[in-house]
């Protein structure tokens, strides 16, 4: 199978990481009525901003390539015990509980049938009018 292009303008188009698309003012505000000086707000939103992107860029350089492997090799083994133990076992269950279904029928018919008949011959009967 053959991976599809890699997009490197939109990175996650499926927006399965949109939860975590953190800003400055996800994370610090200021309520009306106390107020640090403009340049305060401006370098801490600089500060906070350069920090969190040099950070990401370490962690993305230091653990990117091995966690990326890490996960290939899980989804590869996810994929594996779907494909090779649990789709064969649900098929092989089914077969058991067809046949399971087939005897559980005959002994509800075998055993409840005939209480039901003979409840709705008693029960036929009433005829309910009005008075």
């Amino acid at each position: 199978m053959d991976p599809a292009p890699l997009d490197m303008f939109n990175r996650d188009p499926s927006s399965i990481n949109a939860h975590v698309q953190v800003g400055f003012e996800d994370v610090i505000a200021e309520p009306d009525g106390i107020h640090s000086p403009q340049c305060v707000w401006k370098l801490a939103n600089k500060c906070f901003t350069c920090s969190r992107d040099i950070a990401y860029t370490l962690f993305a350089l230091c653990y990117g390539v091995p966690y990326a492997f890490f996960w290939g090799c899980e989804f590869a083994y996810l994929s594996f015990l779907h494909i090779w133990v649990i789709t064969p076992c649900i098929s092989m269950y089914m077969v058991w509980l067809k046949s399971i279904k087939i005897i559980y029928g005959a002994c509800v018919r075998t055993c409840c049938d005939p209480c039901f008949e003979a409840c709705g011959r008693c029960f036929s009967d009433i005829r309910v009018t009005n008075a």
